[in-house]
């Protein structure tokens, strides 16, 4: 029993995703535990430090084992958990009036502070660039952060951010290109290092 639970420890996303359809809680189980603390991070977001986070996150875990017979067996499950979450939070804050009626899942506030780990620092010159990153990384629009965030801190593609942010693809490639813009007319140096920076932040 031990040596089936550790082997499916190791399957990737879509074989997990295939079992969970077929009714394996196993699957189920360990696709929580890999994915929990991501979707809590990113519900943070939008509520910070909320209970709230944590009873939408697992409303859409819940969601998922009683429909799991009619989810889509083609899915990027990582986009999809993050994707789920965001729409529940907008409609949890719909029904509390948080938002006026008229706002969308389009309107939601990226709330989230960039900061740049502090391992990365190797030296003072370093240290300025980081600090200049994160202060060029928070006053970007809502949406150009979002878009960064999902692209950089979870290695998502520009179609996964897409159906995340409930865009089209150009529209998706625009926010992370005017985003991009934005940081590099502000930054003042190599730009190795900003790459660096941004493929290792948080």
């Amino acid at each position: 029993m031990k040596n089936q639970i550790l082997n499916k420890d190791i399957l990737d996303d879509n074989e997990l995703w295939a079992e969970l359809k077929a009714g394996d809680e196993q699957a189920f189980s360990i696709l929580f535990k890999r994915y929990y603390g991501c979707l809590l991070q990113y519900g943070n977001t939008f509520l910070p430090f909320s209970e709230k986070v944590q009873d939408c996150v697992q409303d859409v875990f819940t969601d998922i084992w009683v429909y799991r017979n009619s989810l889509s067996s083609t899915v990027v499950v990582k986009a999809y958990l993050l994707s789920s979450v965001r729409k529940r939070i907008v409609r949890l804050q719909q029904r509390d009036r948080v938002f006026n009626k008229s706002k969308s899942v389009d309107a939601i506030e990226f709330l989230f502070d960039f900061s740049v780990e502090h391992r990365l620092v190797s030296d003072e010159l370093t240290a300025g660039k980081v600090m200049q990153l994160n202060k060029v990384l928070n006053v970007l629009p809502s949406r150009q952060k979002e878009a960064l965030y999902l692209r950089y801190h979870n290695s998502l593609s520009v179609d996964e951010i897409a159906v995340i942010l409930n865009v089209n693809y150009q529209s998706a490639n625009n926010l992370l290109h005017r985003g991009l813009l934005n940081i590099r007319k502000e930054w003042k140096g190599d730009l190795t290092l900003l790459m660096m920076l941004l493929m290792n932040w948080i």
